[in-house]
């Protein structure tokens, strides 16, 4: 692990709505500097977009859309250390949740980030929609300031930061069914599904603000945002293990 990465994640599990997963791990990442910003959305707008075998979860009977922009450090493969381009980056994700076999977990539309080499294993090893972007991040005292432009379409600036104190979500809010998932899930090109599981500590979430000047996230994916104004939070940093992916069906 790398010096800035916490040995004692796998201390803490005892919030966990499932128990680790046997075997080793096998990556790190430590995620800074996040916004949560959700939209809700009718189902009926999301069904031809998510696999059919992947059933969108709903709450309160309605499906929501996730931009989250963030970036990253300690991100490498077990026993690699840091790697030059590849081990820090900021990312920015689209996303929606579903369940599978018990499991709540996300569903990426899309994930953006600046390493290529990021981009090309995440596609090529675990069939992630990843995309190549020029992005830049600029961590100020109370704000973030954030711009993300895809070459193929996508694009999103925007400044937040947080406006409440740190706060656990608890089990059954709409924080907790937003942000509180333990695997992601993906199809491989026969169609199977695949689980790729990780863990780390509850979010510290904060309410927060954002002024977004730019957003063409989701229709880069071929989903319309509603007019409302989102659910906005923002967490400081978290500290992950990922395990190897697996074919759950």
């Amino acid at each position: 692990m790398s010096a800035d990465f916490p040995g004692d994640v796998l201390t803490h599990t005892v919030h966990r709505p499932w128990p680790v997963p046997d075997g080793p791990w096998i990556m790190t990442q430590s995620w800074h500097d996040l916004l949560f910003a959700h939209w809700p959305l009718d189902p009926a707008a999301l069904r031809d977009k998510v696999p059919a075998t992947l059933p969108v979860d709903l709450f309160d009977g309605r499906a929501w859309l996730g931009v989250v922009p963030f970036h990253m450090t300690n991100v490498t493969m077990r026993g690699l250390g840091w790697l030059p381009f590849a081990s820090a980056f900021p990312e920015l994700n689209v996303r929606t949740y579903v369940t599978v076999g018990g499991k709540p977990g996300v569903y990426f539309f899309s994930l953006d980030a600046t390493s290529p080499l990021a981009v090309f294993t995440a596609r090529a090893l675990f069939n992630l929609p990843y995309h190549r972007a020029t992005m830049s991040v600029d961590v100020g005292a109370r704000r973030v300031s954030y711009r993300s432009s895809r070459r193929t379409g996508g694009e999103l600036a925007v400044t937040y930061g947080p406006t409440g104190a740190v706060q656990e979500p608890r089990p059954g809010t709409l924080e907790h069914f937003l942000t509180e998932r333990y695997c992601l899930y993906t199809t491989n090109r026969s169609g199977h599904v695949r689980r790729l599981e990780i863990h780390h500590r509850p979010w510290p979430l904060q309410i927060a603000d954002a002024q977004i000047a730019v957003n063409t996230m989701a229709a880069a994916s071929g989903l319309a945002l509603p007019e409302t104004a989102p659910l906005l939070h923002f967490a400081k940093r978290i500290d992950a293990l990922a395990w190897p992916m697996t074919v759950v069906r």
